[in-house]
């Protein structure tokens, strides 16, 4: 039986390049045709029309907050792409099992696996017939609880968390595995903004942004580094857009040239779509070489650090240096140290370039800057974090309206579900809260991160793994290992919505237990529920699912949580059973955990929710210094041996995080494959190569000397630095070794993978 998607990459599949602007006509025809082949339009609209609404439910995409007064259209097109893809009609039931054997489903692509549609009841991988087939709640909840409660030790068990989770189920699953007792809770925070939250916790007390939405509206200068909005978080274009028509300036620093930061029009002026009229947004655009970016930083620096040489007392906000910061001697001793031609080298931009930038950091009395995994998977991701901390603080940019730092994460509560405690290495202060709420004494020892995790399963040291949605097969590094890790596991247990790799790439024993989707209605003994999320700049607000669950033997991801706890923990001392009844019981709980949620459930009811509140941004520093922190660190060395190219992975625009929804990169030109490479024409050219040719790929990774190899993709012409290219992931996950991570904060390293390219003659 043959897979539709083993055609995926036919020679007739089309590259064409894209002139128009972001959002637009195109956002408005993508999204009607997804709406029209995944849920219907009546059913879809009347879903999108609740949608980060007050009484409705928070978009199950991305993390960018909504502002403070919505609308009836608050939701982009890849949120569109997000609702219709969960309330789609399609099933994967029982019978679907029955057909195809779990064999057949890993040779399919993994958007062939996720289109299939939602899943409807609980199976339970059966090896003698290579099938899942169906298991009560009931056995699956006792299978997991003699699994665990069969382990050596806690520290067996590994607890994963997808950034979709609730706060509620975020907090009930760090409850379970640490009453179970473990810390071993990698999340997917490990594998993008960790190296965010190392940074900041270092240099400024707090590992999270400091600015709000609001301060968008008073930036002078907005700087992005490593960010491709126009696919990855689309409602920041309606901030920068905004932002750009009352003259702001918007520095972009980014290897591509991606269309969501040259124009904009969106979907909603109607008559911008209708003639073509767009905004421009970025008024400097520096494609900056992959991995360049701390070099960047460092011209720049090195810019304002001669301006106030030359005029000493006029450049740096000295009453701020004086009263907040530590660590300014070290700062100018490196910057002045530094060396242009370095500089100019390693960032692939020119003194010129650099100095122009920072004249527009120099102007502007108020200034942001955004990053997203552009800059956190590089080896020197921290330090590279580090360095916008340096460029903020010098002139006082942090803790003053209009100004600060803004990581932009990506699943919509990954921010959340660290402040609900999923973390392998807990505060104690949290421990603590748990102690005092709960009467048991939680575990202290440090737990696993990703690749720990994917370590301990290869040695045998982790033996049940448990995810809290996501798909960790494909969202991992060095896909064959991963792999393998998993196959060595007692026991898998996946709790999803959807079919993905996950499920067919499984332990011994494997359990897919599904969940209900953020739209949908979650009826508990007490009534209807309500869960809340936190966006990535500290807003937590409510959502309410309306529709109908995809199937009746659906249960919520607390439900689930809790049916585990009484199956696997004996006299626990903990009501799970009541606090799934009523959410509340959970919210009391978190409020008394995290004092700083004081009062969750009235503050939740006002409209948009409530602001955690940022102690860097109130200036109040909780550092090593007590002060914010200018962190120093050489320029790193990243010449390659002549002939290899650095890679970084990257999104299509039919794509939000490993889930695909389609075969297309309209910004990119890219219909209908995703097997492709972007390279400079240069370098095509110079290894005998042209456009179209098939290519195998190659990594050279220098911490365990190994090659891996991603075979058959097409050579794509692109505008990219000399030296550089670009692929899809989870394509090309298998390039990336699981030793391969930053400094600090053990990110693996996906935007900087030494390759090689050869033909592969076909």
């Amino acid at each position: 039986m043959s897979s539709p998607e083993h055609n995926e990459n036919a020679p007739n599949d089309k590259t064409t390049e894209y002139h128009h602007p972001a959002g637009g006509m195109g956002a408005l025809v993508s999204s009607g045709q997804m709406l029209l082949e995944s849920a219907g339009i009546v059913d879809g609209v009347a879903s999108l029309l609740r949608v980060n609404q007050p009484q409705g439910f928070d978009c199950p995409g991305c993390a960018w907050p909504e502002p403070g007064k919505a609308s009836r259209m608050e939701f982009c097109e890849n949120g569109i792409k997000a609702v219709t893809f969960e309330t789609t009609g399609k099933r994967v039931t029982p019978e679907f099992f029955a057909k195809h054997t779990v064999t057949y489903l890993n040779e399919q692509t993994d958007h062939w696996l996720e289109n299939q549609g939602r899943l409807t009841h609980p199976m339970r991988y059966n090896a003698e017939t290579d099938h899942y087939e169906p298991i009560e709640w009931k056995d699956a909840f006792a299978l997991i609880g003699s699994k665990l409660q069969g382990l050596n030790h806690p520290n067996e068990a590994i607890f994963y968390t997808s950034g979709r989770t609730s706060n509620e189920a975020a907090f009930l699953y760090q409850l379970l595995a640490r009453r179970f007792g473990t810390n071993n809770m990698p999340d997917c925070s490990n594998m993008c903004h960790e190296s965010s939250g190392s940074a900041l916790t270092e240099a400024i007390g707090i590992g999270k942004g400091t600015v709000t939405i609001a301060d968008f509206d008073e930036a002078d200068a907005i700087f992005v580094f490593g960010q491709n909005p126009g696919t990855n978080h689309p409602r920041m274009l309606s901030e920068l857009e905004k932002a750009s028509e009352r003259g702001a300036r918007i520095v972009s620093f980014n290897p591509l040239r991606e269309p969501g930061l040259l124009n904009f029009t969106h979907p909603k002026d109607v008559v911008g779509v209708l003639t073509g009229r767009s905004t421009p947004i970025s008024t400097h655009y520096y494609q900056v070489t992959v991995g360049g970016d701390l070099a960047a930083l460092k011209g720049i620096l090195k810019v304002i650090v001669e301006a106030e040489d030359q005029a000493p007392g006029t450049v740096f906000d000295h009453d701020f240096l004086k009263e907040h910061t530590s660590g300014l001697e070290e700062l100018l001793a490196d910057i002045h140290a530094a060396d242009w031609d370095a500089i100019e080298r390693e960032s692939g931009l020119t003194r010129e370039q650099l100095r122009e930038s920072a004249d527009v950091y120099l102007a502007s009395e108020r200034v942001i800057i955004c990053w997203a995994m552009g800059l956190t998977q590089h080896k020197h991701a921290v330090a590279t974090i580090q360095y916008v901390v340096n460029l903020l603080l010098l002139r006082g940019m942090i803790g003053k309206p209009g100004a600060g730092a803004c990581p932009v994460r990506g699943h919509s509560n990954v921010q959340g579900d660290r402040t609900m405690g999923i973390v392998e290495r807990p505060a104690p202060a949290f421990l603590e809260g748990l102690k005092r709420a709960f009467g048991f004494e939680p575990p202290s020892e440090h737990g696993v991160d990703v690749v720990g995790a994917i370590n301990a399963m290869l040695d045998g040291k982790g033996k049940v793994f448990i995810g809290m949605g996501g798909n960790f097969v494909a969202a991992t590094p060095d896909t064959m290992k991963t792999s393998e890790a998993m196959n060595r596991c007692v026991l898998t247990v996946h709790v999803s919505t959807k079919l993905n790799r996950s499920h067919v790439v499984h332990g011994k024993d494997a359990l897919i237990l599904p969940c209900l989707g953020r739209t949908e209605l979650d009826v508990q003994a007490s009534g209807p529920q309500k869960v809340t999320v936190e966006d990535s700049m500290s807003q937590v607000h409510a959502s309410r699912g309306k529709k109908a669950p995809a199937s009746p033997h659906l249960l919520s991801e607390p439900a689930i949580i809790a049916g585990i706890a009484n199956a696997t923990l004996v006299d626990s001392g903990i009501a799970w059973d009541e606090m799934v009844r009523d959410y509340r019981l959970i919210r009391q709980k978190i409020a008394e955990v995290v004092p700083v949620f004081a009062g969750y459930e009235q503050r939740i009811d006002a409209n948009g929710g409530f602001y955690l509140g940022n102690s860097a941004r109130e200036r109040n520093w909780k550092t090593a210094t007590g002060k914010a922190r200018f962190m120093a660190h050489p320029l790193p060395e990243l010449q390659l041996p002549a002939g290899q190219l650095r890679l970084m992975t990257i999104r299509s625009h039919d794509q939000f995080n490993t889930t695909v929804y389609a075969l297309n990169d309209r910004y990119r030109g890219i219909k209908g494959k995703r097997m492709v490479l972007f390279m400079n024409p240069e370098d095509i050219h110079e290894r005998g190569l042209k456009a179209g040719d098939k290519v195998d790929i190659t990594s050279h990774t220098q911490e365990d000397g190994l090659e891996r190899h991603a075979r058959g993709f097409e050579v794509i012409a692109y505008d990219i630095p000399r030296g550089c290219a670009a692929a899809y992931f989870p394509e090309t996950n298998v390039l990336v070794s699981k030793d391969s991570f930053a400094e600090k904060s053990r990110t693996p390293l996906s935007k900087f993978i030494p390759i090689t390219v050869a033909g592969t003659g076909s």
